[in-house]
């Protein structure tokens, strides 16, 4: 492509614009999911604002707080969890909510919401102080339950492969929002001198494989003998290993370049760290939406049955045969064991 044909693409296609534009796609739908993707687009941006305010005013340490999961709560988690779940319930599309930083579901009030949303508001939030990579991840359900209810937990436990939208924004160098709903997957990018999101990677497509894993090989003593074997032979093969300690930042990279990256269960956390309908299933439906895989390491992610709203499962999402040559390593422990 020379420089004439880039001046003659059309330039700066906003996220609104192209919500607006994809509206056909959801034929059930009458602008509501439209409107939710703006809502959680809107909050995005605060959020923004607020992460790169954090070095000049005091919300980036410690809050006293643990959440949920035994963590130490950020202060800026807790002011993207507010600000999130604030916008979520203005919009008026959400019934439910279930965030990562709330023990119990919260109900928005708005019992003519078809939605119920699953949001971690700021993965990574250990990073936040030392300047790396953090990120939002969201996933969105249309409610079983009859509309004119509160919300239910049927509502919010359902398999990944319900999922009728996820997406992620990335808060780095650049902050990128970058998201399905079941056609593809784009990719915005912020711009904050006009306050918009900008499509910037249209139609994502993850390579089908890659050079890079990345894994804490910090807890490798505890590995299950597969998971092991598997990361020997990323080594064999010369790959590199990349961990940023942020799953967003991870899983964006290895989606753009290819790679494979993995939170496995180990004989002291049996089902590893990551929660399913926070973190597992809207980046398993993203990167199946962008030619890839994600499986526990015997069943794909999407179809989990989740037990809670906090359940965790061991994670191997990426390109395509990264994910399926880790899981013939499984595969082996498992006929290993069975044979023993």
């Amino acid at each position: 492509m020379d420089h004439h044909d880039k001046l003659a693409l059309p330039v700066g296609t906003t996220l609104d614009r192209f919500i607006m534009r994809k509206q056909e796609d959801f034929p059930y739908a009458t602008g509501e999911l439209s409107q939710l993707l703006r809502d959680i687009a809107l909050a995005a941006k605060i959020v923004n604002r607020e992460i790169n305010r954090s070095g000049l005013i005091d919300i980036a340490g410690a809050y006293g707080n643990r959440n949920v999961q035994g963590e130490d709560q950020q202060k800026l988690d807790v002011i993207a969890n507010i600000r999130f779940i604030r916008a979520l319930r203005n919009g008026g599309e959400v019934c439910t909510i279930i965030s990562e930083e709330d023990e119990d579901m919260i109900q928005t009030g708005n019992v003519q919401g078809k939605y119920v949303v699953a949001i971690d508001p700021l993965d990574g939030s250990s990073n936040i102080d030392v300047n790396v990579s953090i990120g939002t991840i969201f996933s969105i359900y249309r409610r079983v339950s009859p509309t004119g209810t509160e919300g239910t937990a049927q509502d919010c436990l359902q398999t990944g492969t319900h999922q009728v939208a996820a997406g992620y924004v990335i808060y780095g160098s650049s902050t990128m929002m970058v998201y399905t709903t079941g056609n593809g997957v784009n990719g915005f990018t912020y711009e904050p001198s006009l306050g918009e999101f900008f499509l910037s990677h249209p139609n994502i497509q993850t390579p089908t494989t890659g050079k890079v894993y990345s894994i804490n090989e910090g807890t490798s003593e505890y590995f299950t003998e597969g998971t092991k074997a598997f990361v020997a032979y990323c080594k064999e093969e010369g790959y590199s290993a990349r961990y940023i300690g942020s799953l967003v930042a991870d899983f964006h990279r290895n989606l753009l370049k290819g790679g494979i990256y993995m939170y496995p269960g180990t004989s002291k956390v049996p089902n590893g760290k990551l929660r399913l309908m926070y973190e597992c299933n809207p980046l398993a439906f993203i990167v199946e939406q962008a030619g890839g895989k994600s499986s526990n390491g015997r069943r794909r992610t999407l179809e989990l049955e989740p037990t809670d709203t906090h359940v965790r499962c061991p994670v191997f999402i990426g390109s395509t045969e990264m994910v399926e040559k880790a899981e013939e390593f499984l595969a082996a422990e498992q006929q290993n064991e069975a044979a023993e």
